[in-house]
């Protein structure tokens, strides 16, 4: 595992707090991905190596029940999130731990609220593979992509591309650079998008850095190889 002092964001500190304030929503696990596409030979390396299954989340009964079901990789831990909860708990003012607009930035991003966040740190990474859940009548794929991608600020070079899982399912994904500016240091991001009969599910990759991106991006693939719908 690789941790530079100095180098960890404001964004991962509000991925532990997110996890410390919502441990009793659910259980966790996770995996690592593989960009499309040209990239730097560390990145194709990582792509290459495919990430072993560490069993299927969001059907029911699992980790996170979701509108849609998929491998995580092995090692990585997944936890339900019961984001509309924590978010009328937090308005209410009543007894939690979020504020109402802190609750709002780590639940809530454009259309979207966290469902469930896949924790990549028992893997040896810094990092999670979270997943957004949103309305049925937000039926757009590559709209709400966009608007989760807008609400996120400090992002630049977007690249939008057409995809299909390995279980059939059209979507549209993303790779993007957020900038921070609190540490004024840049990484790749990236997230798909699809569209289902309860709602529109994006699952975005971060990272602590681009590094630690690009060593992730395997449990990303194994994601989108395996999504399927229902």
């Amino acid at each position: 595992m690789r941790v530079r002092v100095g180098s960890v964001r404001v964004r991962v500190v509000q991925a532990v707090v997110l996890a410390a304030v919502l441990g009793g929503c659910g259980r966790y696990d996770d995996g690592a991905a593989k960009p499309s596409g040209s990239g730097s030979a560390e990145e194709a390396g990582a792509a290459s190596a495919a990430a072993a299954s560490g069993g299927t989340i969001g059907t029911a009964g699992s980790a996170c029940e979701l509108p849609v079901s998929f491998a995580i990789a092995k090692h990585w831990k997944a936890k339900g999130i019961a984001a509309e909860k924590e978010l009328s708990k937090a308005s209410k003012g009543a007894d939690g731990d979020l504020s109402g607009a802190l609750a709002d930035s780590l639940l809530r991003q454009g259309p979207v609220t966290a469902a469930c966040e896949i924790d990549a740190k028992p893997a040896g990474h810094i990092g999670f593979l979270r997943v957004w859940t949103g309305k049925a009548q937000d039926a757009d794929a590559r709209s709400v992509l966009r608007q989760f991608v807008a609400a996120e600020d400090n992002v630049s070079k977007e690249k939008y591309r057409s995809v299909s899982t390995g279980g059939g399912v059209h979507g549209v994904e993303v790779e993007y650079l957020y900038t921070s500016k609190l540490l004024d240091e840049t990484k790749k991001e990236r997230a798909l998008a699809v569209a289902t009969p309860d709602g529109p599910v994006v699952l975005h990759l971060g990272g602590m850095d681009t590094e630690e991106h690009e060593a992730m991006l395997p449990a990303y693939e194994l994601a989108k190889r395996t999504l399927r719908a229902g």
